[in-house]
């Protein structure tokens, strides 16, 4: 076929070189499918030259431009168009095979359609897109006259001017034209129109043409979204299959704090060898292999925007695919939330303050024991707040109840020791017990001569000899990675008692403020306790002195009798008592004894036990049956208010083998039969010394050799959990065993029955009988 812009031959009638009008219909042709043509063969050929494939106006800025499809053709300038590549692209089902890439589905989604036209306007070629826009299927279309085809009469002779300039320039021209649809719908299609040339310089055209519509549509979903991406505030990615880095918004490239050229090509660990962001790396490729999104998770850590702080992102990741369905890479949305991270820390660190200073100050004075209380501290403080902690108290506070340490450094005693896990650092901790002085550069020395906190933030592994006892301490703490410290005065009543010194070894945050008013919070509340202990210890001290002063010391011969007597103070939160016991010799081989308890403790309750200790010793040299010794006794504690005191008065007299006793609301003296088993003495019980108006009786019994009496107060067998009555057949069921001596019975019933953290004091006497003479 003979192609190009060609001069009609002169042989032929003027008729047949006319060009076709508006009212020209095409001469019917024979099916090209069917029948050769003379073009192809390369003979000249006689047709005059028709007008192609038409095309109006074109528009410089499609995104602007109106989408009424009625747009009159407008002329736009031609463009040089290079002749495209002959070759011919691979299919895209057998891109596998070809070893390229699959293609992508814009050209799909496009729907472009290619048309083939002779140099004399007819069809040529028709594509299977070209049937779906413009309508003809591919026999109604090839052999036609295209413009004849597509074209209303008011638009053909614009197309055919076009075709001509095109086949004689052979440059390309791009536009949009209305065309006529086989269904008879105007459509307007934009073209891109060029010459073709073949090897033996025969010219054809080459329309490509689409929906304006449609291109209108994707031109702007491309516009919306990359004005979208760019100008959004939040961070938006694009990563490929083998998650590196595609496209970067400017917003994530400033919180990124690198440039989105620097993102291009590399991964996100590659950037950032943070651990949460390689965690994030991991999170994108199971995204990536599953299609399930990730949506909003938190990712904190430090980039080059803001090295030297951690800020926090709320990401959100999903796979890329496009419309066939293939895999294209993952997107990554990131929101700055740092500020929204930094006030939930705040909001955590204040509620864990409240948490801990509620803590301490449930757990912390929960006795008046200096070292108890010390070590509640030490706990509470670690692992909440530091990860070792020491607390130390003035020497001189703990003998004397004053803080003067004299005119030398201060010397302090180590109360309680704690660490958060097993560490080297403990041995630089001096064990409590143990005394010490620190050197004058230590912040415990500091803290106490200042009566102010000492807050280190950083410590470098030369500067922990700063904060150690000595320099095998500062070996081991430096080796435990000590990195910060502070000391924390332990001030009660206005005086500074001690220290309480913290440090951070395995918790990478250094103390701060915040910390350091916490640590205060917690000292203030712990040595108030502490300082009430120290009280309570020297009181306590001070009552067990006076009353083990006021006990008497025992005779070891005793006519009839062998004896044996214990004393207890309370324990545990308790203060020593006025719990009492008394043996008094009297004429005839006799002997007066007594047990007895003041209600009430501490030094006050100790001197009214002396005071009616020595009334008791006085009234029993009288020689007044028990009865009336105790009304006496009754009488003298009235006078002693608020007191009142129980008590059982007992006389021995070995010549008559008999006891005489009675009781001031005490609890029953127990008699072992030498020949059978305990049993509690039904003695008249009477009312408490110091209650007066109620007379006291005396009962009689009689003791044989081998029989045992034992004397008690309630701190033996009374529990805050147990009935007193379950107590009392313990008693007896101890005392059913025998013994080889009222001193062994002694101690197996102090090690049975009564707690080591008792709360109230024991007087146990206990006599056996022995024949008069022995």
């Amino acid at each position: 076929m003979s192609g190009g812009t060609r001069h009609p031959d002169p042989d032929q009638p003027e008729t047949a070189r006319a060009e076709p009008g508006p009212d020209r219909v095409a001469e019917p042709r024979p099916d090209p499918a069917t029948e050769p043509r003379a073009g192809r063969s390369g003979r000249p050929r006689t047709d005059p030259v028709d007008p192609v494939d038409p095309v109006t106006e074109s528009r410089a800025d499609h995104a602007t431009a109106p989408e009424d499809d009625q747009d009159p053709p407008v002329r736009p300038r031609p463009e040089h168009t290079a002749a495209p590549d002959q070759a011919t692209p691979p299919r895209a089902d057998r891109a596998a095979e070809s070893g390229t890439e699959q293609p992508t589905g814009l050209f799909d989604l496009l729907g472009v359609a290619a048309v083939l036209l002779e140099a004399d306007g007819r069809i040529d070629m028709w594509s299977p897109q070209a049937e779906e826009l413009f309508g003809y299927d591919r026999a109604e279309a090839v052999g036609q006259y295209a413009a004849l085809l597509l074209l209303s009469p008011e638009n053909r002779d614009a197309a055919i001017e076009l075709f001509a300039e095109v086949m004689e320039t052979g440059r390309g021209w791009a536009g949009a034209f209305p065309v006529r649809r086989k269904d008879g719908g105007t459509r307007t299609v934009e073209f891109r129109n060029m010459r073709l040339t073949d090897h033996l310089g025969d010219h054809y055209a080459l329309g490509l043409a689409a929906d304006r519509s449609t291109l209108r549509r994707v031109e702007r979903d491309a516009a919306l979204s990359a004005r979208l991406v760019t100008q959004a505030p939040i961070g938006l990615a694009v990563l490929d299959t083998e998650l590196r880095y595609v496209a970067v918004n400017p917003a994530l490239a400033a919180m990124h704090g690198l440039s989105e050229a620097d993102h291009v090509g590399r991964r996100l660990g590659e950037l950032f060898p943070d651990t949460a962001f390689q965690a994030l790396e991991g999170s994108m490729r199971r995204v990536l292999d599953t299609g399930v999104p990730l949506v909003n998770q938190e990712v904190v850590g430090r980039t080059a925007a803001d090295p030297g702080s951690e800020h926090a992102w709320m990401t959100s990741l999903y796979r890329l695919e496009d419309h066939q369905g293939h895999t294209l890479g993952v997107a990554k949305v990131a929101v700055e939330v740092t500020d929204r991270y930094r006030a939930a820390q705040e909001a955590e660190r204040a509620q864990r303050r409240v948490r801990l200073i509620a803590r301490g100050s449930a757990r912390i004075g929960t006795t008046l024991e200096v070292e108890r209380t010390a070590q509640e501290l030490a706990d509470v403080l670690v692992p909440d707040l530091a990860d070792m902690a020491a607390v130390d108290l003035l020497d001189s506070m703990l003998r004397t109840g004053r803080t003067d340490p004299g005119a030398g450094p201060p010397l302090f005693r180590a109360l309680a020791v704690k660490t958060a896990y097993p560490t080297d650092a403990a041995g630089a901790l001096v064990p409590p017990g143990r005394l010490t002085v620190y050197h004058a550069g230590h912040p415990a020395a500091q803290s106490v001569r200042t009566g102010r906190p000492v807050l280190i933030t950083h410590l470098d592994s030369g500067e922990v000899g700063r904060v150690a006892a000595d320099a095998e301490a500062a070996r081991l703490l430096a080796r435990a990675g000590v990195h910060t410290d502070m000391a924390v005065p332990l001030i009660a009543r206005g005086q500074c008692i001690g220290v309480m010194g913290l440090a951070r070894a395995r918790n990478p945050a250094p103390f701060d403020a915040d910390d350091l008013e916490l640590a205060c919070e917690l000292a203030s509340r712990a040595a108030l306790s502490i300082d009430n202990a120290v009280l309570h210890q020297h009181t306590r001290s001070t009552a067990e002195a006076l009353q083990r002063s006021l006990l008497p010391r025992l005779s070891p011969h005793h006519p009839g009798l062998e004896i044996a007597a214990r004393y207890r103070p309370a324990q545990a939160i308790g203060e020593v008592g006025g719990d009492w016991y008394d043996v008094i010799p009297l004429d005839g081989d006799r002997t007066a004894l007594a047990v007895g308890d003041v209600m009430g403790s501490g030094i006050a309750a100790a001197a009214t036990m002396g005071r009616l200790r020595t009334a008791t010793s006085t009234l029993a040299d009288l020689d007044l049956d028990p009865a009336r010794v105790l009304t006496h006794l009754d009488r003298i504690t009235l006078g002693l208010d608020p007191y009142i005191a129980t008590c059982v008065y007992a006389v021995h007299d070995p010549r008559l083998a008999r006891l005489e006793a009675a009781s001031a609301g005490h609890l029953p003296p127990v008699l072992i039969p030498s020949d059978g088993p305990p049993r509690l003495l039904d003695l008249p019980t009477g009312t408490p010394l110091g209650v007066g108006g109620v007379p006291f009786e005396s009962s009689t019994l009689e003791l044989r050799p081998g029989d045992q009496l034992v004397l008690y107060t309630d701190g033996l067998v009374e529990t805050r959990d147990d009935p007193i009555d379950a107590r009392l057949d313990e008693l007896l069921r101890l005392l059913s065993a025998p013994s080889p001596s009222p001193e062994d019975t002694c101690d197996r019933l102090l090690r049975e029955l009564r707690h080591p953290a008792g709360h109230d004091d024991v007087a146990l006497l206990i006599a056996r009988v022995l024949p008069l003479g022995s």
